[in-house]
């Protein structure tokens, strides 16, 4: 497990922040990123996005704390993450892509970074700003969440060796995927909700013929 986060994967991480471009094309062909930090960053970002909607100062947040449930929103961003990069798998499998799964987990799990960032250094400063200052709050998190989604944009184009027109068109079909993959789900849940309704009633009806 060590060989996942050494020294050398993390620093390679904050160089792919820093130089997009060159760190994903590397992290394609040197195998330099890791699946398992990927996804620990996004398990940050989502402790860090709950904690600015539970800390940030009253001037920028009305949300009620009682309404927030850390671990139904890690789940959610964990599903959402792992929607993301099986539909997008999904459709470069059929347009050509060179990137594997796992580079495209490492795509957008590095591209939250900045976010996470942004996310704890706009809660800190949260409890500082005054009431005519709530601009400069919402521009550094605009900003943060930008650099982010631009990086995962970076990432897939890098990984599939796809032209920035492709890569966009390619997201849009992602998209489309993902809404057919939950549909899929929801309909294959509901099957097996009445499957196991009907062996349910049978199941009920012998005992009390028994």
């Amino acid at each position: 497990m060590g060989k996942y986060f050494s020294k050398e994967k993390w620093s390679y991480m904050f160089y792919t922040i820093t130089h997009p471009m060159d760190g994903y094309y590397w992290i394609r062909h040197r195998d330099y990123g890791s699946v398992p930090l990927a996804i620990l960053m996004v398990i940050l970002f989502s402790f860090s996005f709950t904690a600015n909607r539970l800390m940030a100062s009253f001037v920028v947040n009305d949300l009620d704390p009682r309404g927030v449930d850390l671990l139904f929103e890690l789940l959610g961003v964990l599903s959402f993450y792992l929607l993301l990069c099986v539909s997008n798998w999904s459709i470069t499998c059929l347009m050509n892509g060179e990137g594997r799964l796992k580079d495209i987990a490492i795509a957008v799990g590095y591209g939250t970074v900045p976010m996470t960032l942004v996310m704890v250094l706009s809660t800190i400063i949260s409890q500082v700003i005054a009431d005519d200052e709530q601009a400069f709050y919402g521009i550094l998190i605009g900003v943060g969440i930008a650099y982010g989604v631009i990086m995962m944009l970076v990432g897939i184009m890098q990984v599939h060796n796809y032209t920035l027109g492709k890569t966009l068109l390619t997201l849009l079909l992602t998209f489309v995927a993902a809404l057919i993959i939950v549909f899929l789900l929801l309909l294959l849940s509901n099957l097996l909700g009445m499957v196991y309704n009907f062996f349910h009633s049978i199941y009920t009806e012998l005992i009390f013929r028994v």
